[in-house]
């Protein structure tokens, strides 16, 4: 039976994490002024696991005041019924903690849209900044995928790209890019090697993570050169 909003509300007051809300608390104006239950993103997926699917209530949910309230319509939603339209709404509302990690990557539903592709594509061109971080977002996930669209040709394109241009972009944008170049050159051998060479140009990527010490940017080179990586590719061209 298809849980109501009132009663997905309780759900997440029921696992309220004091610690959690006062840390939140200590955000200011980071969190977009939502209130929030304090809960943890992994503790909020085992969360929408028990809520299921349903994009009339993934609606209602990201219309809350709650923090923690849309992370979870952002979870549930139904990728056959979310709209462009919807999307292109949600993009202009996400102004605090995970919400926009959670929109666009991180096995993100947007990135399970039939028009995840062109979403992409256009956002990574667009002028605002939320959205071109969506859109490299999009793309780390859209590079685990076979799309016909996407050849290796595409992901050299978008390789340069990065290499070129992320140094001159916004703060998390440049996060954003140097999670796909990562995803890009985990596909096969010839994107690994055109990954490797543009992570070793582009150097340390500066991100400024204020006070979780705890996050570090992500070692681009050090990845896609791990012995781990280097033998899952074996066999791949």
């Amino acid at each position: 039976m298809a849980m109501t909003k009132t009663q997905v509300l309780a759900l997440l007051k029921q696992n309220r994490n004091e610690r959690g809300i006062a840390h939140w608390k200590k955000l200011g104006a980071k969190t977009g002024k939502l209130k929030s239950f304090g809960i943890g993103l992994t503790q909020l997926r085992k969360l929408a696991k028990q809520v299921g699917r349903d994009h009339k209530l993934a609606q209602q949910l990201w219309k809350s005041d709650f923090y923690d309230a849309k992370i979870i319509g952002l979870l549930i939603d139904d990728p056959k019924q979310l709209s462009r339209e919807q999307a292109e709404v949600q993009v202009d509302s996400l102004n605090a903690g995970m919400l926009s990690h959670v929109f666009a990557s991180c096995d993100a539903t947007l990135a399970k849209t039939p028009f995840a592709f062109e979403l992409a594509r256009d956002w990574m061109e667009s002028k605002d900044d939320m959205r071109r971080r969506c859109g490299f977002s999009l793309l780390y996930e859209l590079s685990k995928k076979n799309i016909k669209a996407m050849d290796d040709a595409y992901f050299l394109e978008r390789i340069d790209h990065i290499r070129t241009a992320i140094h001159g972009e916004e703060m998390w944008v440049r996060e954003a890019m140097n999670t796909a170049l990562m995803g890009i050159g985990k596909r096969n051998k010839k994107l690994n090697k055109a990954a490797i060479r543009a992570a070793k140009a582009i150097g340390p990527v500066d991100i400024d993570y204020g006070d979780d010490n705890a996050c570090e940017p992500l070692g681009v080179f050090k990845h896609l050169t791990s012995d781990y990586l280097r033998k899952k590719l074996e066999g791949k061209p």
